[in-house]
């Protein structure tokens, strides 16, 4: 499926468009972050699944010959050793469709994304409460 030209309102409808193979990859995707971070709202922007906690934590998305991951670039920049083996570039990491997904490393940086948003929203908070009492 062409996820350019289609408007999903849902992420059980986006992964429905991929074929069989595909869609086992991104369910697993979809549950390590479910995992990972409970609380966050699971919801479609730019047209693929998107997760928000404090913040937009990451993106996940299916293509014809891999899995884009999008946690941001802090946590490329966090897991550059991590991920050399993999294509990536300043936002992403591209996962092959024919090779195993590295749940692992998947759930290491969704849990890097939930920790670093609440460490973000804590010093929003004290800036915040310095700055009422001034």
């Amino acid at each position: 499926m062409n996820k350019s030209e289609s408007k999903c309102q849902s992420v059980d409808e986006y992964i429905s468009g991929f074929p069989k193979n595909v869609q086992e990859k991104l369910k697993s995707i979809r549950m390590i972050i479910k995992n990972a971070a409970p609380e966050a709202l699971e919801t479609i922007s730019y047209q693929m699944p998107a997760y928000k906690l404090n913040g937009i934590l990451l993106y996940f998305a299916g293509y014809k010959n891999h899995i884009g991951f999008y946690p941001l670039a802090s946590a490329i920049k966090a897991f550059k050793s991590k991920i050399e083996n993999y294509n990536y570039s300043k936002g992403s990491i591209q996962f092959p469709i024919d090779e195993k997904l590295p749940k692992d490393l998947i759930e290491e940086i969704a849990e890097y994304r939930v920790a670093e948003n609440a460490k973000k929203l804590s010093k929003n908070r004290k800036t915040k409460s310095s700055e009422g009492k001034k």
